[in-house]
């Protein structure tokens, strides 16, 4: 674990035993009530869940596209508004002046019930991911705004069957998902809602509206008269609680993501919540995939509400398919942990194959719709997605891309082009990316030299060199090579020197090296120094040059 230490109040350490998950399932013997776990192998203790293995279709599925997408989407003024509204003088609450008004008067709240997802057509969006080469699809579920996005049966007031859209989101995208035969997933953000929300207790230092509280801390007798009559805030925003230590940054501590460090302690009732919250979310609608936006699991380590809904999903998986066939994914994870689920690297990549299969989460632009990146043509370039992707399977990884949607339920035609580009190579050079395995080596060039010295944790994209023709990628099919060159020479001459003749990894004869896109055989010649190919003409616009070697 990074961090042991605790909010002032708990203990100061926690017990080695508690950390290694020999606890089982008494962690601070605390009597849970609401949703049970389904019987199964698995009890809530890394012990336990060290024994799931991760099934072969996420394996061999490799690509994953995601619908991060909710009432943040809505302003259309990038990621995280439902906090940064809330910031005297920011970018977005100087937006959300101009758009909505004053935060004291029209509050986040305000703005999920102006969110009507009129223009909404899941089936066709699935269907585009899936012809683009999407393998299995996710949609967000909750964000940090805690705002359930299904007919949530514990956030029974503040989820998108009542409020704004009034259509059950998830199972539209569940449906569609299923009836485009791809694997479905959700992803869960709302554990950090209790220290996000922290914002929304402030109120203007400066002009005419100093001192007058924003509406994070407004009840449910506040709203007499109000279109939320009847409803409370506090469901939302879960704001009736001190503020942590250095709340009155502006810049998140990121220390206080696990839940130490300052943080005021979350109360046993919404971590029950949350729990139950979630539970509901699987039996419901039976998700192949959950992604947690947390280090480890939710509350680790100060409670144990994320290995309890890990033990379920796993259970109700081999309960539902007579196999387990979820996948759970969770970041900034030990070796240990990477063995109870599947790693996830948030935009970044690992530096070398690793031992068991792991996935990047990234986007094309920010994580909820920005209409800026768009108007200033910010969003990544088919290429560099295709770079990215070809990168993570050489080296045992899945790519999982965020498609930002548009409040109205849209993408937009730069978006859709993007897509589509994505979609024109796959069909070309996808048996060089479905099914593979790493070989012995990933590959080699001079990214890769540099990629060596980054953080493989997360958030090193684009630190590295970029891509080049020089950079190449393997992986492996049966009896078949891939290599793919991550750009194209422009002398029509490939050099992989990993094949040389004297190649401890290849040591066989190559009989034939042909360009995948056509099946066209290709003249090589193997030194004892190189592999050098000569390349079709005319291509050299192509995103990755992929070969196949026999």
């Amino acid at each position: 674990m990074k961090r042991r230490t605790l909010i002032k109040g708990m203990a100061a350490t926690l017990p080695s035993m508690w950390l290694s998950g020999a606890f089982g399932s008494n962690f601070l013997k605390e009597q849970h009530l609401g949703e049970p776990i389904a019987k199964g192998p698995f009890n809530p203790s890394w012990e336990s869940l060290q024994h799931y293995k991760t099934p072969e279709w996420f394996r061999d599925a490799k690509f994953g596209i995601w619908a991060h997408w909710g009432p943040q989407c809505q302003p259309e003024a990038g990621d995280w508004y439902a906090r940064n509204m809330y910031e005297e003088g920011s970018r977005q609450y100087k937006f959300h002046l101009k758009k909505y008004g004053h935060p004291s008067k029209f509050g986040f709240k305000d703005v999920i019930n102006e969110w009507k997802a009129e223009k909404w057509d899941p089936e066709e969006l699935v269907s585009l991911y899936k012809s683009a080469g999407a393998q299995y699809f996710m949609a967000l579920a909750n964000h940090h705004d805690n705002f359930d996005l299904y007919n949530s049966k514990y956030q029974k007031d503040w989820n998108a069957t009542k409020i704004g859209p009034k259509k059950d989101l998830i199972g539209g995208w569940a449906k569609a998902a299923r009836n485009n035969g791809l694997p479905f997933g959700v992803s869960i953000h709302a554990s950090h809602a209790w220290r996000w929300y922290e914002m929304a207790q402030r109120a203007d230092k400066t002009g005419q509206y100093s001192g007058i509280p924003y509406d994070g801390k407004l009840t449910q007798a506040d709203g007499k008269g109000k279109w939320w009559s009847g409803l409370d805030p506090q469901e939302l925003y879960a704001q009736n609680h001190p503020l942590s230590q250095n709340s009155l940054d502006n810049n998140f501590d990121t220390r206080q993501w696990d839940w130490g460090n300052g943080v005021y302690p979350p109360s046993k009732a919404y971590i029950d919540k949350f729990y139950n919250r979630t539970v509901d979310l699987i039996n419901k609608y039976n998700p192949d995939v959950v992604y947690f936006d947390d280090d480890k699991l939710p509350f680790w380590p100060v409670n144990d509400a994320g290995l309890r809904i890990a033990a379920h999903l796993y259970n109700k998986s081999i309960e539902e398919h007579g196999v387990l066939r979820a996948v759970l994914n969770g970041k900034m994870l030990n070796e240990d942990q990477r063995k109870a689920m599947v790693w996830d690297i948030e935009r970044g990549q690992a530096n070398d194959i690793q031992p068991l299969p792991w996935q990047t989460d990234t986007c094309i632009g920010g994580w909820h719709y920005d209409r800026g990146l768009y108007e200033r043509n910010g969003y990544k370039t088919a290429k560099s997605v295709i770079q990215t992707l070809v990168d993570i399977v050489s080296k045992n990884g899945n790519l999982m891309l965020n498609i930002p949607v548009r409040g109205d339920g849209t993408i937009d035609e730069k978006e859709r082009k993007l897509v589509e580009e994505i979609g024109n190579w796959m069909k070309a050079n996808s048996e060089s990316i479905y099914a593979t395995r790493p070989w012995k080596i990933f590959g080699e060039g001079p990214a890769q030299e540099a990629a060596a010295q980054l953080n493989a944790q997360g958030f090193n994209e684009g630190k590295g060199k970029p891509f080049t023709y020089e950079d190449i990628r393997f992986a492996t099919k049966g009896d078949v090579l891939y290599a793919t060159a991550l750009g194209w020479p422009q002398d029509g001459k490939l050099i992989i020197k990993s094949l040389a003749k004297n190649s401890r990894h290849f040591p066989k004869e190559i009989q034939k090296v042909e360009w995948v896109p056509a099946g066209q055989p290709l003249l090589f010649q193997r030194t004892e120094t190189e592999l050098v190919v000569s390349l079709p003409e005319n291509n050299a616009d192509t995103y990755a040059c992929v070969l196949k070697i026999l």
